[in-house]
Protein backbone atom coordinates (compact mmCIF):
# COMPACT_ATOMS: atom_id res chain seq x y z
CA UNK A 1 0.00 0.00 0.00
CA UNK A 2 2.89 2.47 0.65
CA UNK A 3 4.75 1.84 -2.32
CA UNK A 4 1.13 2.89 -4.20
CA UNK A 5 0.93 5.99 -2.55
CA UNK A 6 4.97 6.63 -2.91
CA UNK A 7 3.78 6.55 -6.79
CA UNK A 8 2.06 9.78 -7.20
CA UNK A 9 4.20 12.55 -4.93
CA UNK A 10 7.51 10.32 -6.92
CA UNK A 11 5.48 11.50 -10.38
CA UNK A 12 4.74 14.79 -9.71
CA UNK A 13 8.86 14.89 -7.93
CA UNK A 14 10.08 13.93 -11.52
CA UNK A 15 7.81 16.56 -13.38
CA UNK A 16 9.32 19.24 -11.27
CA UNK A 17 13.08 17.54 -11.16
CA UNK A 18 12.33 18.01 -15.27
CA UNK A 19 11.13 21.71 -15.37
CA UNK A 20 14.13 22.77 -12.69
CA UNK A 21 16.25 20.87 -15.38
CA UNK A 22 15.03 22.64 -18.03
CA UNK A 23 14.58 26.22 -16.78
CA UNK A 24 18.24 25.77 -15.15
CA UNK A 25 19.67 26.23 -18.58
CA UNK A 26 20.56 29.44 -19.18
CA UNK A 27 18.33 31.64 -16.97
CA UNK A 28 17.52 36.01 -17.37
CA UNK A 29 19.78 36.03 -14.26
CA UNK A 30 21.98 32.73 -12.60
CA UNK A 31 22.77 34.55 -9.60
CA UNK A 32 18.56 35.55 -8.90
CA UNK A 33 18.06 32.17 -10.07
CA UNK A 34 20.32 30.37 -7.37
CA UNK A 35 18.80 32.61 -4.44
CA UNK A 36 14.82 32.00 -5.57
CA UNK A 37 15.69 28.40 -5.54
CA UNK A 38 17.19 27.98 -2.61
CA UNK A 39 14.14 27.62 -0.13
CA UNK A 40 12.43 25.80 -3.00
CA UNK A 41 15.14 22.88 -3.07
CA UNK A 42 15.28 22.87 0.78
CA UNK A 43 11.09 22.35 0.69
CA UNK A 44 11.99 19.51 -1.89
CA UNK A 45 14.64 17.59 0.96
CA UNK A 46 12.20 18.16 4.08
CA UNK A 47 9.60 16.28 1.51
CA UNK A 48 11.08 13.77 0.78
CA UNK A 49 12.97 12.98 4.14
CA UNK A 50 9.81 13.15 6.19
CA UNK A 51 7.79 11.28 3.58
CA UNK A 52 8.26 8.14 5.33
CA UNK A 53 7.16 9.68 8.63
CA UNK A 54 4.29 11.96 7.41
CA UNK A 55 3.38 11.34 3.93
CA UNK A 56 0.78 14.22 2.69
CA UNK A 57 -2.30 13.99 1.03
CA UNK A 58 -2.53 13.58 -3.46
CA UNK A 59 -4.31 16.95 -2.18
CA UNK A 60 -1.49 18.02 -0.44
CA UNK A 61 1.31 16.85 -2.94
CA UNK A 62 -0.86 18.13 -5.99
CA UNK A 63 -1.05 21.97 -4.54
CA UNK A 64 2.59 22.17 -2.97
CA UNK A 65 3.70 20.95 -6.99
CA UNK A 66 1.72 23.39 -8.60
CA UNK A 67 2.96 25.94 -6.77
CA UNK A 68 6.81 24.84 -7.02
CA UNK A 69 6.08 24.80 -10.72
CA UNK A 70 4.88 28.56 -10.87
CA UNK A 71 8.16 29.11 -8.84
CA UNK A 72 10.22 27.74 -11.13
CA UNK A 73 9.17 29.93 -13.56
CA UNK A 74 9.48 33.16 -12.04
CA UNK A 75 12.95 32.15 -10.91
CA UNK A 76 14.33 31.09 -14.76
CA UNK A 77 12.93 34.71 -16.09
CA UNK A 78 13.16 37.02 -12.49
CA UNK A 79 9.47 37.31 -11.31
CA UNK A 80 9.88 41.11 -12.65
CA UNK A 81 10.57 39.63 -16.29
CA UNK A 82 8.17 36.52 -16.56
CA UNK A 83 6.53 36.96 -19.77
CA UNK A 84 3.11 36.42 -18.88
CA UNK A 85 1.79 39.06 -20.99
CA UNK A 86 3.58 38.29 -24.33
CA UNK A 87 2.72 34.66 -23.77
CA UNK A 88 -1.19 35.14 -23.21
CA UNK A 89 -1.16 37.74 -26.17
CA UNK A 90 0.56 35.17 -28.36
CA UNK A 91 -1.42 32.25 -27.23
CA UNK A 92 -5.30 33.65 -26.40
CA UNK A 93 -4.86 36.63 -28.46
CA UNK A 94 -5.19 39.24 -25.95
CA UNK A 95 -3.22 41.40 -23.20
CA UNK A 96 -4.04 40.77 -19.56
CA UNK A 97 -1.99 43.95 -18.60
CA UNK A 98 -3.72 46.23 -21.42
CA UNK A 99 -7.28 44.67 -20.33
CA UNK A 100 -7.00 44.93 -16.43
CA UNK A 101 -5.06 48.52 -16.36
CA UNK A 102 -1.54 47.31 -15.14
CA UNK A 103 1.33 49.20 -15.42
CA UNK A 104 4.02 46.91 -14.13
CA UNK A 105 4.74 43.18 -14.50
CA UNK A 106 2.16 41.08 -12.00
CA UNK A 107 3.58 37.73 -11.91
CA UNK A 108 5.16 38.09 -8.31
CA UNK A 109 1.26 39.32 -6.85
CA UNK A 110 0.37 35.95 -8.31
CA UNK A 111 2.81 34.04 -7.11
CA UNK A 112 1.83 35.37 -3.31
CA UNK A 113 -1.38 34.79 -4.06
CA UNK A 114 -0.89 31.08 -5.29
CA UNK A 115 1.16 30.67 -2.06
CA UNK A 116 -1.57 31.58 0.01
CA UNK A 117 -4.35 29.62 -1.93
CA UNK A 118 -1.95 26.57 -2.31
CA UNK A 119 0.05 26.40 0.66
CA UNK A 120 -2.92 26.87 3.83
CA UNK A 121 -4.24 23.31 2.90
CA UNK A 122 -1.09 21.39 3.11
CA UNK A 123 -0.26 23.32 6.38
CA UNK A 124 -3.82 22.61 7.52
CA UNK A 125 -3.24 18.82 6.91
CA UNK A 126 0.33 18.93 9.27
CA UNK A 127 -1.97 20.79 11.75
CA UNK A 128 -4.80 18.25 11.98
CA UNK A 129 -2.16 15.17 11.93
CA UNK A 130 0.66 16.39 13.77
CA UNK A 131 -0.94 18.96 16.18
CA UNK A 132 -4.75 17.43 16.55
CA UNK A 133 -6.38 20.87 16.27
CA UNK A 134 -10.00 20.57 15.54
CA UNK A 135 -12.93 22.56 14.88
CA UNK A 136 -12.24 26.64 14.54
CA UNK A 137 -8.31 26.16 15.37
CA UNK A 138 -8.03 23.89 12.16
CA UNK A 139 -8.78 26.83 9.66
CA UNK A 140 -7.78 29.57 11.51
CA UNK A 141 -3.97 28.17 12.62
CA UNK A 142 -2.96 27.10 9.17
CA UNK A 143 -4.62 30.98 8.11
CA UNK A 144 -2.06 32.19 10.84
CA UNK A 145 0.92 30.70 10.20
CA UNK A 146 0.79 31.22 6.13
CA UNK A 147 0.53 35.03 6.70
CA UNK A 148 3.53 34.58 9.31
CA UNK A 149 5.99 32.86 6.93
CA UNK A 150 4.72 35.08 3.91
CA UNK A 151 5.95 37.69 6.24
CA UNK A 152 9.32 35.75 7.36
CA UNK A 153 9.63 35.76 3.38
CA UNK A 154 9.88 39.22 3.12
CA UNK A 155 11.71 39.78 5.94
CA UNK A 156 14.05 37.19 4.02
CA UNK A 157 14.26 38.98 0.88
CA UNK A 158 15.08 42.55 3.00
CA UNK A 159 17.85 41.13 4.70
CA UNK A 160 19.20 39.34 0.97
CA UNK A 161 18.61 42.46 -0.25
CA UNK A 162 20.70 44.34 1.96
CA UNK A 163 23.24 41.63 1.97
CA UNK A 164 23.52 41.42 -1.28
CA UNK A 165 22.83 45.03 -2.65
CA UNK A 166 23.03 46.45 -6.49
CA UNK A 167 21.39 44.69 -9.38
CA UNK A 168 21.09 41.12 -7.64
CA UNK A 169 19.25 42.35 -4.61
CA UNK A 170 17.30 44.65 -6.16
CA UNK A 171 16.33 41.46 -8.64
CA UNK A 172 15.19 39.10 -5.53
CA UNK A 173 13.35 42.03 -3.76
CA UNK A 174 11.67 42.49 -6.73
CA UNK A 175 9.66 45.71 -6.02
CA UNK A 176 9.57 47.29 -9.06
CA UNK A 177 9.53 50.82 -7.39
CA UNK A 178 6.63 49.88 -5.22
CA UNK A 179 7.26 51.24 -2.08
CA UNK A 180 3.93 49.14 -0.82
CA UNK A 181 5.30 45.74 -2.44
CA UNK A 182 6.21 43.72 0.95
CA UNK A 183 2.57 44.90 2.14
CA UNK A 184 0.91 44.16 -0.75
CA UNK A 185 2.71 40.82 -1.37
CA UNK A 186 1.78 39.86 2.10
CA UNK A 187 -1.87 40.85 1.84
CA UNK A 188 -2.17 38.70 -1.24
CA UNK A 189 -0.49 35.77 0.28
CA UNK A 190 -3.15 36.13 3.16
CA UNK A 191 -5.77 36.37 0.80
CA UNK A 192 -4.99 33.06 -1.10
CA UNK A 193 -4.67 31.50 2.29
CA UNK A 194 -8.52 33.09 3.43
CA UNK A 195 -9.44 31.24 0.06
CA UNK A 196 -8.47 28.44 0.95
CA UNK A 197 -9.78 27.65 4.32
CA UNK A 198 -12.88 29.38 2.93
CA UNK A 199 -13.65 26.52 0.67
CA UNK A 200 -12.66 24.20 3.03
CA UNK A 201 -14.67 25.18 5.70
CA UNK A 202 -17.31 25.30 2.60
CA UNK A 203 -16.65 21.51 2.07
CA UNK A 204 -16.51 19.89 5.53
CA UNK A 205 -19.78 22.30 6.68
CA UNK A 206 -21.37 20.32 4.20
CA UNK A 207 -19.86 16.79 4.25
CA UNK A 208 -18.98 16.48 8.08
CA UNK A 209 -21.56 15.25 10.16
CA UNK A 210 -20.31 16.27 13.54
CA UNK A 211 -19.30 19.54 12.07
CA UNK A 212 -20.94 22.17 14.28
CA UNK A 213 -20.18 20.02 17.58
CA UNK A 214 -16.34 19.31 16.55
CA UNK A 215 -16.79 23.58 15.74
CA UNK A 216 -18.23 24.02 19.38
CA UNK A 217 -15.52 21.61 21.15
CA UNK A 218 -12.80 22.97 19.77
CA UNK A 219 -13.57 26.68 21.63
CA UNK A 220 -14.30 24.84 24.70
CA UNK A 221 -12.29 25.79 27.83
CA UNK A 222 -10.28 22.82 28.38
CA UNK A 223 -8.20 23.63 31.48
CA UNK A 224 -10.25 25.97 33.75
CA UNK A 225 -7.36 27.01 36.08
CA UNK A 226 -5.26 29.96 35.15
CA UNK A 227 -1.59 29.90 33.28
CA UNK A 228 1.33 32.87 34.01
CA UNK A 229 2.44 33.58 38.00
CA UNK A 230 -0.79 30.79 39.04
CA UNK A 231 0.80 28.29 36.93
CA UNK A 232 4.42 29.05 38.38
CA UNK A 233 2.94 28.83 42.21
CA UNK A 234 1.53 25.37 41.09
CA UNK A 235 5.10 24.16 39.72
CA UNK A 236 7.01 25.01 43.09
CA UNK A 237 4.39 23.80 45.68
CA UNK A 238 4.79 20.27 43.23
CA UNK A 239 8.60 20.67 44.20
Amino acid sequence: MRDRRLLYPSVLGALLLLEFVVLAVDPVSRSTWLLENLLAVLLGFVLMLSYRRLPLSRVSYTLIFLFLALHEIGAHYTYSLVPYDAACQRVFGFSPDAAFGFERNQFDRGIHFAYGLLFAYPIREIFLRVVDVRGFWGYVLPLDVTMSTSMIYELIEWGAAALFGGDLGQSYLGTQGDVWDAHKDMALASLGALTAMTITLAINRLLQRDFAAEWADSLRVKHAEPLGEEALARMLEED
